[in-house]
């Protein structure tokens, strides 16, 4: 990760976690999961509604540290108002991107999600940043919890019960 890159995303990190987007309750919310990253003690829930196959309402709540506060509050102002295949995309770029799976070079959806791709370089810190977006994945799933713990490289079809 080049100097500007590094300054870039502790800038937007240290912003979102200051101030994250969509914090808080959701009411009448049609889709709810919750997650939880046992190695960081991230726990976080995502609240999702539907207008037909559009996210046109979403936010998250937990406790959880900075990476992982900022990549839910991105994610969230990332997917508001997009319809679900659009929301898949992103889903699996960003969490191709974090484990270093997605050449930035090529064709992506990611934008400014991009921030996040020295987060590959941190393997400690992997799953504190798409912990919200595995969340986001089981919600749509209409499952209600999902754990980083899963396996060593969590997908977002894999999940358990607490």
């Amino acid at each position: 990760m080049t100097g500007d890159m590094k300054a870039l995303y502790q800038e937007v990190i240290l912003d979102h976690n200051r101030k994250p987007r969509n914090f808080g309750p959701l009411d009448q919310a049609s889709h709810r999961a919750e997650g939880h990253n046992p190695l960081c003690g991230d726990h976080l829930s995502v609240a999702l509604g539907m207008e037909g196959q559009t996210i046109d309402r979403i936010a998250f709540e937990g406790e959880s540290c900075a990476i992982c506060k900022a990549s839910a509050s991105m994610m969230t102002v990332a997917v508001k108002g997009k319809a679900l295949p659009q929301v898949q995309v992103l889903i699996h770029e960003f969490l191709a991107m974090a484990t270093g799976k997605l050449d930035l070079d090529g064709p992506h959806q990611i934008g400014r999600l991009a921030v996040f791709s020295g987060v590959r370089n941190l393997p400690t810190r992997v799953k504190c940043a798409i912990l919200p977006w595995h969340t986001l994945q089981a919600a749509i799933d209409s499952k209600a919890w999902v754990s980083t713990e899963t396996d060593t490289n969590p997908s977002p079809d894999r999940t358990d019960t607490p």
